[in-house]
């Protein structure tokens, strides 16, 4: 069942990550614009409402939508697992507080809200996208870090190890971290979901992203009049973006139910 699942997941991710990554190179770019809005004259899926190729758009808008999201996953666990490390770890409770505590204020803003709000006062590009979307999940990130390896962290293995003079890199990443690590891979999957959901929510609202740019998400806003006239220009980018979020999702699963749970290093 595992094979299955994961082989399903990767043949799901396979096809919209390789038209993200791989799109730009197989095209050139984008060409003129057309006068026609339907299928023929060599565009494959017709053309969108301002008469430009939706096979080329649809090549060249995803690895925004991609290295964004990843980019911003990877962001934000790159604060929360040592903010949430250092909070599970220590037995300062004023170091505690003053580290998850504007983390909860932030927690309470909702993500997409405060995307909107800092974008109504700056011209965030897609690496301002990233760095938003990243803020708003290292809170929950963080939290996520704090309870996994707070059961570690309470072991009396913690303890002998402190006595026996070891680093704390060494209890946090060798021994908290890596009892905590089946609970984190989880989350990675649902979080790297939930990205993409923020990221492509924030171009279809123009946030972001040019107008008239060459995108998935901006594609389905700029098409949806016209869903009944010319479904690809919608259809085909939104069920890319639904493949690429369900396809991470099973092979999260698959990997999580393949690999046993592992114990931290005993010393």
């Amino acid at each position: 069942m595992t094979r299955r699942r994961f082989a399903l997941g990767l043949a799901v991710v396979a096809v919209p990550l390789g038209l993200a990554l791989l799109g730009p190179l197989l095209t050139g770019a984008p060409g003129p614009r057309s006068p026609s809005f339907t299928l023929g004259g060599g565009h494959w899926l017709g053309t969108d409402f301002v008469g430009r190729d939706v096979w080329q758009q649809v090549l060249h808008g995803g690895r925004t939508v991609v290295l964004t999201a990843l980019a911003a996953t990877a962001l934000a666990y790159l604060v929360a697992l040592p903010v949430g490390l250092v909070s599970a770890l220590t037995h300062v409770r004023r170091l505690e507080e003053l580290l998850m505590r504007p983390l909860d204020v932030l927690l309470a803003v909702p993500s997409l809200l405060l995307i909107l709000l800092v974008a109504s006062v700056f011209t965030p590009g897609a690496a301002g996208i990233a760095l938003l979307v990243a803020l708003v999940n290292v809170p929950d990130a963080a939290r996520i870090v704090r309870a996994a390896a707070g059961e570690a962290a309470a072991r009396p293995a913690v303890e002998a190890l402190r006595m026996q003079g070891e680093t704390w890199w060494r209890i946090a990443v060798g021994y908290v971290g890596r009892s905590a690590l089946r609970t984190l891979a989880a989350d990675a999957g649902i979080r790297l979901t939930g990205v993409l959901y923020l990221v492509s929510t924030a171009a279809f609202l123009g946030v972001g992203v040019a107008p008239d740019a060459a995108d998935w998400a901006v594609m389905v806003d700029r098409n949806r009049t016209g869903l009944f006239v010319q479904p690809w220009a919608v259809v085909v980018p939104a069920l890319l973006i639904v493949a690429l979020t369900t396809g991470t999702n099973l092979l999260f699963d698959a990997a999580l139910e393949k690999t046993p749970v592992k114990k931290g290093r005993r010393p």
